[in-house]
């Protein structure tokens, strides 16, 4: 798999996207309190599995994606402004950083057929090994759907959204309301602003390298309006748990996309990168608690 990479631990760190990993902690936590809500009690054990599969995996994601596109060549343009890359750059061994990523999703199906064992669900098995089969084809494979305008978009809008969200519902009780639902495809598109910013930041980079992001196609425009959206409609789809916290929200995230309509770019999209991140993660807190006092 390669020699030991010389990296030092804040590199792999880094490599690992911290900034991202909201998106994959709201939309359990978000599950985990709609399941609250309906049976009145939470099943800590299995909460804290589906935590860990969601963790590894977006941390897998997030490796296999430094891998996939260091050897391709995407990351050499030189316009790279976001977080720090080990394998274009040359501070780790591809065989390395394919490593951590394949020992990543080892975890996640680990605690996955746990949690499966525990809960006797097992057509998660099948959701499962979807899950990481799309973690890989994001930006691995010859035909990477990352690099395929829109298609990413919906598949984290699903997995990030209503896989995570209901598959934390469903492994703790045998039904769902329409407020689930609803909040669940309201942290998806939250997830699809995350994957916006961070497309709209590398923009030019990835024009130059034929990936062929959403906000490629549409260019830095729409691409903005594309990402006010994702915010809008995704802070309105907590409506059905609370209108107070869809307010609060709303307006937490009108002050968030104010930099991208003044034109941020480069290293100012990286803070609003962080702050949609919080948004996505305090939209599984706030819808949350508000299913559960509801």
């Amino acid at each position: 798999m390669g020699v030991m990479p010389s990296a030092p631990v804040s590199a792999w760190i880094e490599a690992a996207r911290p900034k991202t990993l909201p998106a994959s902690l709201a939309p359990v936590l978000l599950g985990a309190a709609h399941a609250w809500a309906i049976v009145g009690h939470l099943n800590v054990a299995r909460t804290l599995l589906a935590l860990f599969v969601a963790l590894a995996l977006q941390v897998g994601v997030n490796y296999a994606n430094d891998y996939s596109d260091g050897i391709r060549g995407t990351d050499d343009v030189g316009k790279r402004v976001g977080p720090q890359r080990l394998t274009g750059p040359g501070l780790a061994a591809p065989g390395a950083v394919l490593a951590a990523a394949l020992a990543s999703f080892a975890l996640a199906a680990l605690a996955g057929l746990a949690l499966i064992a525990v809960c006797k669900a097992w057509y998660f098995l099948l959701i499962g090994a979807l899950a990481i089969v799309a973690a890989w084809y994001y930006t691995g494979g010859k035909h990477p759907y990352g690099y395929i305008g829109g298609v990413a978009d919906l598949l984290v809008f699903c997995f990030f959204g209503l896989v995570a969200t209901m598959g934390t519902i469903y492994t703790q009780v045998d039904h769902a309301n329409v407020a689930a639902w609803s909040s669940a495809a309201g942290i998806g598109l939250l997830s699809c602003a995350l994957l916006m910013v961070n497309n709209l930041r590398d923009l030019p980079g990835d024009r130059d390298s034929g990936k062929k992001t959403l906000a490629v196609r549409l260019g830095d425009n729409r691409a903005r309006w594309v990402y006010y959206a994702y915010v809008c409609f995704g802070c309105l789809l907590a409506i059905p748990t609370s209108v107070v916290a869809a307010a609060i929200l709303a307006l937490a995230g009108f002050v968030i996309v104010r930099p991208v309509g003044r034109g941020a770019s480069g290293l100012e999209l990286i803070r609003v990168l962080k702050h949609t991140g919080l948004l996505t993660l305090a939209y599984g807190v706030v819808v949350g608690a508000a299913a559960i006092i509801g």
